[in-house]
């Protein structure tokens, strides 16, 4: 038995030990913080996944608190963090061994997509809030087992989909809960094409990076560079291209102006053209994906085009991407502004004035949101149950590309309906040793 399912192992045992002597609370978001720690404190954050995104999110936690850990199985990513942020931070190859100290308050996760769950479940299950980079999870039972848990632990879980703190994003999603363009009738989200390229080398494995680890619960493989770090992202084992890439952040904010974003679609018709190269990117070249909501809304997932997010209804449409929002109902907010009462979506505290143009104060900060809910206990505005929803309507675009057929899918019992097949592609099979802990 290898270090690394011996220390997970060990982790679970000792989580296990805990919950059965009733540390971890019910579920409710208005559960107190441990006794042992002063309101007044920083809070004292672990930070899991260094590269990239890793980095750009304990930068923004690092305001509230101090990272006071650091974990990666890059060697050389990990001992670069700990110089950005202070020098004094303890380092940690295997997350689980550094979720055991009772010192750490806040975990902030920017792993590849594939470790996600696991270390959400971890995490929460140790005692730990926990900021976790979107997409949520790798597969669509993952995020039921996600939720549970979270949901037993009573712990505060805000996931890296800031785009519904972005003024934009908000607004567009309120004018269109709002009535403002009629009656909702179609949704355009428009992600851009995936990469492509390969077949790539098979070179030894660099004497910084622990392959195994990183590879965990997916199949274990020969070493090649591009399957490790940013271009992870563009193979089916690891993650899910520009459908959970970008789809986490797009199609999420189609949902919550749908009004769906505690459900899901009820048809899906992916189709997609898969690239046919040895150990080269997986994900599909070309693709389009329809789905229709039981509400009798229709959206529609493209690869090509302007990267958005188009609403259209009834008596108008709003175009929203990073730096935009436009539309008629925008141009109509001068004669007919937006209160405060008006605004349904979250909370509203920070709006003390009407809205009458395009250009809506930034309301809410996403890490900051965070922090204040780890303190108040109430729900974060990208909160693990959204978030699951939003992976999920990724992954089964995904799946219905794969298989090559349309999907009929139940929202309420999150299986396909009277397509067994389908129903098999709801989870993976994991390697031994990393299983996730339902």
């Amino acid at each position: 038995m290898t270090q690394s399912f011996q220390s997970r192992r060990r982790f679970l045992k000792a989580s296990a030990g805990l919950a059965a002597a009733g540390v971890f609370v019910p579920y409710s978001f208005s559960a107190a913080q441990p006794a042992t720690r002063s309101p007044n404190e920083r809070f004292r954050i672990a930070s899991i996944g260094m590269k990239y995104q890793g980095s750009v999110i304990a930068d923004k936690a690092q305001a509230h608190g101090d990272i006071v850990a650091i974990c990666d199985v890059d060697r050389d990513i990990a001992e670069k963090a700990k110089a950005q942020f202070g020098g004094k931070a303890a380092l940690f190859e295997q997350y689980q061994d550094m979720l055991q100290r009772p010192d750490i308050d806040v975990v902030t996760i920017g792993s590849p997509d594939h470790w996600h769950t696991a270390m959400v479940i971890d995490a929460v299950r140790a005692g730990k809030d926990v900021y976790c980079e979107k997409p949520l999870t790798l597969t669509v039972d993952e995020g039921k087992a996600l939720c549970r848990a979270v949901q037993k632990s009573g712990r505060v879980v805000q996931v890296g989909s800031w785009q519904r703190s972005d003024h934009n994003f908000r607004l567009a999603c309120e004018l269109v809960r709002g009535g403002r363009i009629g009656t909702l009738q179609k949704v355009t989200v428009i992600l851009g094409k995936n990469k492509t390229g390969g077949p790539f080398a098979r070179v030894p494995v660099p004497s910084n990076l622990n392959w195994n680890l990183w590879q965990g619960q997916t199949p274990d493989v020969p070493y090649i560079a591009e399957r490790s770090h940013y271009t992870f992202r563009w193979w089916y084992e690891y993650s899910g291209g520009q459908m959970t890439d970008w789809g986490a952040h797009h199609i999420d904010i189609a949902q919550w102006g749908i009004g769906m974003d505690n459900s899901g679609p009820v048809e899906i018709d992916g189709r997609c053209r898969l690239p046919q190269v040895a150990d080269g990117y997986n994900v599909a070249v070309d693709y389009q994906v329809k789905y229709r909501y039981a509400n009798g809304v229709e959206m529609e997932v493209l690869d090509e085009g302007r990267n958005g997010v188009m609403f259209e209804g009834t008596a108008g449409r709003v175009f929203v991407n990073r730096g935009t929002v436009a539309g008629a109902p925008v141009d109509e907010l001068k004669a007919r502004p937006l209160d405060r009462g008006d605004f349904t979506l979250y909370g509203a505290d920070n709006l003390d004035r009407p809205i009458r143009t395009g250009k809506l104060d930034a309301i809410i900060n996403h890490m900051g949101n965070f922090f204040d809910c780890v303190a108040s206990r109430k729900r974060p505005l990208s909160d693990v149950v959204s978030q699951h929803r939003s992976a999920t309507t990724c992954h089964l675009g995904n799946i219905s590309m794969r298989l090559g057929r349309p999907l009929k899918w139940d929202p309420e019992a999150e299986r396909f309906v009277g397509d067994d097949e389908a129903n098999t592609w709801l989870a993976r099979e994991q390697r031994k040793g990393f299983e996730i802990e339902a």
